[in-house]
């Protein structure tokens, strides 16, 4: 059963949402079928997996491990069909808010990705610049901030629609690349992707993903996400949406404490499945009312008062 109230209202960067929490990119996130099966479940808003100039493959399993605390290690390897075919999955979308994750390797990819996707009635963009286990993509392209500053600036100039930059824990200061996505136009922030990680078998002594390394999520890089939320956004004045973590209305209050606007959830779907969503807005709607809260916008940014 859906969880509505109006006490999770709220507006990112111009975007209406009945609530703070949103898909992350990287999960379920290819078919209208499965947008539309999310969006009943009780998010807020989608974010669809990272899309790409070409189709891609991705890379031969084991792709995932498990490990504890809630968290995975992956290189899944940006998997998707690319934008000519994404585009007709998803260009008679009409009620679920929808944003694109785009990945290129210069800003020519996300003028062609941008101008066609503009075309559909999706809500805006989010830019994976932050990807940690593929060449030539994501964090190598995100570390530089000329190059994050020319990819922002032609999306932005192809679209009216708000424009977010996925930033990580990479080579450079987090801040310095966001003050440069930022000057460049980005609306906002979705801070933070996956952290370059791996495992490795004690048994045959063998990296256990087939590329090595992967990208650690889950509840493993929660302190780390609060963190780069809480300095983003006390520095800017954008939203700023959390992500990496989230398993929990507790974990999703305290990102919203810190400083984001909203949150996203991802590895806990792994976990608890879709109506997780629906259990952290119960969970919200509760913690606001014992607190004498009338809106869950009353908590962003709170803990920059002391």
């Amino acid at each position: 059963m859906e969880i509505e109230s109006k006490k999770l209202n709220l507006e990112v960067a111009g975007m209406s949402l009945r609530n703070p929490g949103i898909l992350a990119s990287g999960f379920l996130g290819i078919s209208q079928a499965i947008f539309e099966r999310i969006y009943d479940e009780g998010a807020g808003a989608v974010v669809s997996k990272s899309i790409s100039k070409y189709p891609m493959e991705g890379y031969r399993n084991p792709t995932i491990v498990i490990i504890e605390n809630k968290s995975y290690i992956n290189a899944v390897g940006l998997s998707n069909p690319g934008y000519e075919a994404f585009f007709e999955e998803v260009k008679e979308n009409d009620r679920v808010p929808l944003i694109v994750s785009l990945v290129g390797s210069d800003p020519s990819d996300f003028e062609v990705m941008t101008k066609k996707l503009n075309r559909s009635s999706i809500n805006g963009f989010e830019i994976n610049l932050s990807c940690p286990h593929v060449q030539k993509l994501g964090m190598e392209v995100g570390d530089d901030p000329k190059m994050v500053k020319s990819i922002v600036e032609t999306t932005k100039s192809n679209t009216t629609k708000p424009v977010f930059v996925k930033v990580g824990v990479g080579n450079t200061n987090i801040l310095d690349i966001s003050q440069a996505a930022i000057n460049a136009g980005a609306d906002g922030i979705t801070a933070i992707n996956t952290i370059r990680a791996m495992k490795i078998s004690i048994d045959n002594f063998n990296p256990i993903l087939s590329n090595k390394i992967g990208g650690l999520s889950g509840n493993s890089i929660k302190p780390i996400a609060i963190r780069c939320v809480y300095e983003l956004s006390k520095k800017f004045n954008v939203p700023i949406i959390g992500c990496g973590g989230v398993s929990n209305w507790e974990d999703a209050v305290e990102f919203m404490i810190a400083g984001a606007t909203s949150f996203q959830v991802g590895t806990a779907l792994g976990y608890d499945g879709m109506s997780i969503f629906n259990a952290i807005n119960g969970g919200i709607v509760k913690y606001l009312d014992k607190k004498g809260f009338q809106s869950v916008k009353e908590l962003i940014g709170r803990s920059h008062k002391y």
